[in-house]
């Protein structure tokens, strides 16, 4: 009988293939509403990012601790993995640049010290090809993270490994706050570290580049940041502030450059301090009083980045309660949206678990729904696509249960990454569904289908075709699979209650998340 139904599978999967292959792009199909057209259910969205940063700095989250063992720091990410999709999440943030060295073997940075305890230590595997991978294995996106100009955590230059470049270019960094920096107005600084970052681009398939806050440092009180030399010979009679902002400007105009040019399809995105400037300095700017400004302190004009669309997505950091005076999250949100209104930049928010049940944090962070709230308040504002939680950590640690809300309230549904602005486009072509068959584990699927780099299942109640709006939100979405190699895709429905009729429907995502058309519904019996 198998083999039988093996031979039965081989020819109506050649047959599907050549109908799959002469399959158009999707387009605004009967079957696929256009944009507009359709009411979706906002408490149950069908593209949203949904993701955690995962930090290796001080190694707050990965590794766990310094001198691990390979096995031990793969456990621990895969572990991470496991548990972001256990919580409905779809995508991952993993610092893997923290001071000036590298995740990978780079040719431009030595090996990071927080894998092995000392800086330019093989750590015995790839861990930036091991991350991606396992990532990858479970339709998690991954979006690297890189800090531009931080060196280190302590003034100690000779405790960088010798042939660290602010070893060899000592000319190179600025002593601030007890830490060291590459000195942002050298040119030669901005170019090594977009080729650093561009290096990692090149020889992984990372899905994003991310920066965080930290860009000229933040201002510590009584020290000045020593780049007045630099300020002599490239200020070009600018004022200070003006030619520090030009300066994050060029790395960023030129970081976004060099990744659309070598891989359009790898997003870039930013997530600031959410101040860019407070009303009472400029009157386009939050109804905040925060103490800083990143326009101002850190040199950063996050809305310019927007407006120029040099980057993909924004996350401003919105670590704050709804109804902190000095920066209300009410507030911010619908300043941002503002923000990124007609641009193809999308808006995801930064959120604050590890202020949930600090005791020196204000009443509203003692409240177990908090976040959720601030995940509800989102859905009036359709130009946020979704959140980011900081970190790994402290999403484990779940304090008052506040993840275990969030999932509750807003992840019922799995949801799509998803599509950069610049990227939206056609599709790729329909699949086929070839088998649906009842198992003793649930409802097993297979489909062909021509390039897709992963795959949507959605399961209908009953036998029926599909109406016009019934794919616009997730209501009916069983999850994404990723394409396995070859033509035959596979994915079993577990949840599928016996004696149940339901009609499926796949549909398939090129590597940006664009949707084809649905396949032909697939009816099951009772």
């Amino acid at each position: 009988m198998l083999g039988h139904r093996s031979r039965f599978l081989t020819v109506v999967v050649a047959a599907a293939l050549s109908l799959s292959a002469a399959a158009p792009a999707a387009t605004a199909t009967p079957d696929v509403p256009a944009a507009g057209q359709c009411a979706p259910d906002p408490a149950a969205p069908k593209q949203q990012l949904r993701a955690e940063w995962i930090a290796s700095v001080a190694n707050i989250d990965w590794p766990s601790q310094r001198g691990l063992t390979a096995d031990q720091q793969k456990a621990e990410l895969v572990r991470w993995y496991d548990e972001a999709v256990a919580q409905g999440l779809n995508a991952v943030v993993v610092q893997i640049r923290p001071t000036a060295d590298a995740f990978w073997p780079s040719q431009y940075e030595p090996w990071s010290h927080w894998l092995t305890g000392t800086q330019g230590v093989d750590p015995g595997y790839d861990p930036l090809a091991f991350a991606v991978t396992e990532a990858h294995k479970r339709n998690l996106e991954f979006h690297g993270w890189f800090n531009p100009f931080r060196v280190s955590m302590t003034t100690d230059v000779n405790a960088l490994a010798p042939t660290h470049p602010a070893r060899v270019h000592p000319e190179w960094i600025v002593s601030y706050g007890g830490k060291l920096y590459y000195n942002p107005g050298i040119p030669e600084v901005r170019q090594h570290t977009i080729d650093a970052i561009m290096d990692a681009v090149r020889r992984y398939d990372l899905d994003a580049v991310h920066f965080d806050d930290y860009f000229y440092p933040y201002p510590v009180a009584g020290q000045t940041f020593d780049d007045a030399a630099t300020y002599a010979q490239y200020g070009g009679g600018l004022p200070l502030a003006d030619w520090r902002r030009q300066n994050i400007d060029a790395l960023i105009s030129g970081i976004s450059e060099e990744i659309r040019s070598a891989k359009p399809w790898v997003q870039f995105g930013v997530s600031p301090f959410a101040v860019w400037r407070n009303v009472a300095t400029d009157p386009t700017g939050s109804q905040t009083q925060a103490g800083v400004q990143t326009y101002d302190d850190l040199y950063a004009d996050t809305v310019k980045w927007v407006r120029e669309e040099w980057i993909d997505y924004i996350v401003p950091q919105v670590y704050w309660n709804i109804g902190f005076t000095a920066a209300d999250y009410a507030k911010l949100v619908p300043w941002w949206s503002a923000v990124v209104a007609g641009t193809d930049v999308n808006l995801y928010i930064g959120h604050a678990n590890h202020k949930v049940a600090n005791p020196a944090q204000p009443a509203a962070w003692q409240d177990p729904a908090e976040m959720s709230r601030q995940l509800t308040f989102n859905r009036d504002f359709p130009q946020v696509k979704g959140d980011i939680y900081f970190s790994a950590v402290q999403v484990r640690a779940n304090r008052l249960s506040h993840m275990s809300i969030v999932k509750a309230d807003h992840y019922q549904h799995p949801a799509i990454p998803p599509t950069s602005g610049r990227l939206v486009g056609r599709g790729p072509g329909l699949p086929a569904i070839v088998d649906a068959t009842r198992t003793s584990s649930g409802v097993r699927l297979a489909w062909v289908s021509g390039a897709a780099t992963s795959y949507a299942v959605y399961r209908l109640d009953g036998h029926r075709f599909l109406g016009r709006c019934d794919l616009a939100d997730a209501r009916y979405l069983m999850g994404t699979v990723r394409a396995d190699r070859g033509p035959l895709q596979r994915f079993t429905d577990t949840t599928a209650v016996p004696g149940q009729r339901y009609t499926y429907v796949v549909t398939a995502l090129d590597r940006v998340n664009n949707e084809s058309s649905p396949s032909t519904p697939r009816f099951v019996r009772g």
